[in-house]
């Protein structure tokens, strides 16, 4: 079998779906699957090694809050020339960006071949006022789908949502976990091991991940604890306010690491005693909560969508707070805060849970619903 997947956002920075592709690559390579990734160029020289194939053009632009991408193939004729190429089994388009996506799929039917269409769709489409506003984007946009794309896996129950009313096969298949990447046995850094008690944000510093309201909850912890400090690792539209926040509130031991590409991020989760993720909306998992629970942290934050199905009915839901409100987070930081021994409890249920995801695990559902769609298809 030769499977390619087809990813819509750049490789230039990290990113939840990018993450994704890599980790289920490497565990379909282990298998003896062929694997290439095709992504869009965002940079003049980009060159991320013989598997990777670059196609086409991504663009970034703001949309609710956050970071999206505005992907375009200038050359359809090298879609055709790389499609004849590599003769895909399976074709795995990691969400649907338009024009690319259906330029690739207009070509692809012209290539007599027995070739597999499947979409993961990764984006929770809730936060987005602008999609909301346009009542037949949805049905244009499915009823495409159901002549083209083969099969559907959403990476939650949310994000299916939008396919209702698609005829084929469709299933949730969780967002997968290297637990060779993220494990407790990582050594954290030892300029944060000083005795103070470490939260940490992860993550893109813009509207939708909400780091400004874990600076609130921080400001009221401070008055109680001197022993604190807030580790950010991330960059983004937002970083000046919120250090701009820092200063005017006189917040102290807050560190803005920034993007730290090359840098192990399970050194970050095993500096800290709790992870924090603060996003108010547009979560469709919560991936970054798994990888810090993989490294035994506890773990707490709002309960937007994503985080809420994630860790519905477990011990984990209770460390939710309502999205915006810095309070509710600041009293959930301090319940962890000062007992020692809860922060102990829910990092050993947090590995355990994270376990359920490991890449393993979830390359075995992707195969069998790969057989499902080819025997439907047939």
């Amino acid at each position: 079998m030769k499977v390619g997947f087809i990813c819509f956002h750049s490789f230039v920075k990290p990113g939840g779906v990018k993450n994704h592709i890599l980790g289920l690559s490497k565990e379909f390579e282990k298998r003896g699957i062929e694997t290439k990734i095709i992504v869009p160029r965002r940079k003049f020289r980009e060159n991320y090694g013989k598997n990777v194939i670059i196609m086409g053009t991504s663009f970034p632009f703001n949309i609710g809050g956050t970071q999206g991408d505005f992907c375009m193939n200038f050359n359809p004729f090298s879609i055709r020339k790389i499609l004849k190429k590599e003769k895909f089994d399976i074709l795995h388009f990691h969400n649907f960006i338009v024009p690319s996506a259906w330029q690739i799929l207009e070509v692809q039917k012209t290539i007599k071949n027995d070739t597999c269409n499947i979409l993961t769709f990764h984006a929770n489409l809730d936060g987005i006022p602008v999609l909301k506003s346009l009542p037949y984007f949805s049905k244009i946009f499915v009823k495409r789908l159901n002549e083209r794309v083969d099969g559907i896996i959403g990476v939650a129950n949310l994000t299916l949502k939008l396919f209702r009313n698609y005829k084929k096969p469709k299933r949730v298949i969780a967002n997968g976990i290297s637990l060779e990447e993220f494990n407790p046995e990582i050594k954290g850094m030892q300029r944060f091991n000083d005795g103070k008690i470490n939260l940490l944000f992860v993550g893109r510093i813009e509207e939708r991940k909400g780091l400004i309201y874990l600076l609130e909850a921080y400001k009221i912890l401070e008055e109680k604890y001197d022993n604190l400090r807030l580790i950010v690792v991330g960059d983004g539209p937002l970083k000046k306010d919120c250090e701009h926040f820092c200063r005017c509130a006189d917040l102290k031991n807050v560190v803005f690491e920034g993007q730290r590409q090359g840098v192990s991020m399970a050194k970050y989760f095993n500096s800290c005693d709790i992870f924090c993720s603060p996003a108010i909306f547009g979560e469709s998992f919560g991936i970054v909560l798994l990888e810090a629970m993989a490294c035994k942290k506890p773990v707490c934050g709002f309960s937007n969508l994503g985080y809420k199905e994630l860790l519905a009915g477990t011990k984990g839901a209770e460390f939710l707070a309502e999205p915006r409100d810095s309070v509710a987070l600041a009293l959930i930081l301090q319940r962890l805060i000062s007992d020692e021994k809860l922060r102990k409890d829910m990092g050993e249920w947090g590995l355990e849970t994270a376990k359920k995801y490991s890449w393993e695990r979830i390359a075995d559902e992707v195969l069998d619903f790969y057989k499902e769609c080819q025997k439907k298809k047939n």
